[in-house]
């Protein structure tokens, strides 16, 4: 029978084969060494890859034309709101004007609608000039305040509205129904809405 070769008797052949050990492990750690990882090739070729590169860009570029967008509408939505509410506060500043200035021009138009009536008592030429002067002062007075959104309240064979009518005098006529309006005293005025002065009248019933 052929015998093995055993190492262990001679002591020459092992200190060869520890030699070509270490030589072929150092040649492999520094294949290692040189040789990336797969992960680090899988990045570096990600990272040069031209249409990666371009939809990250154009992924960055999507999500910050989103944030701008939502900004911008949000900032019309609060333009917009701005605009209404200046405009509301406008047209309540104006309107507040025009009923102040009313408020101040109610005797002169009192005065007007005092000389039109004694001015028709009298049967004369001349009462009948100044009548007919006093009329139309009283057309143009009316139309400045139908331009101003001003309008008299109706008051005569209307029934009785506290909200509109002041009664300062109460009378029993059975020609008429209950809480009617038979004479006007002094005309009121409003403006939309909102009442600038009440009329003041008589009630029947």
């Amino acid at each position: 029978m052929k015998k093995s070769k055993n190492t262990e008797g001679n002591p020459a052949a092992a200190p060869a084969a520890d030699l070509q050990d270490q030589a072929g492990q150092k040649t492999t750690d520094a294949d290692a060494a040189v040789r990336p990882a797969a992960s680090d090739e899988q990045s570096v070729a990600k990272e040069t890859d031209p249409c990666q590169v371009l939809e990250d860009n154009l992924a960055a570029k999507e999500k910050d034309f989103a944030a701008l967008s939502d900004q911008y509408l949000r900032l019309m939505a609060e333009y917009d709101n701005f605009r209404k509410r200046s405009q509301k506060e406008k047209d309540a500043l104006y309107g507040e004007s025009i009923v102040m200035v009313i408020k101040e021009w109610l005797p002169v138009l009192d005065s007007i609608d005092l000389a039109e009536l004694a001015a028709g008592k009298y049967d004369n030429e001349d009462a009948r000039h100044i009548a007919a002067g006093l009329v139309k002062i009283q057309k143009q007075v009316d139309e400045v305040l139908e331009r101003l959104g001003v309008q008299t309240i109706p008051c005569c064979g209307q029934t009785f509205d506290p909200m509109l009518h002041e009664a300062v005098m109460h009378v029993e006529d059975d020609s008429v129904g209950p809480s009617v309006v038979v004479e006007e005293f002094q005309k009121g005025y409003r403006r939309d809405e909102r009442v600038i002065r009440h009329s003041v009248v008589k009630v029947a019933n």
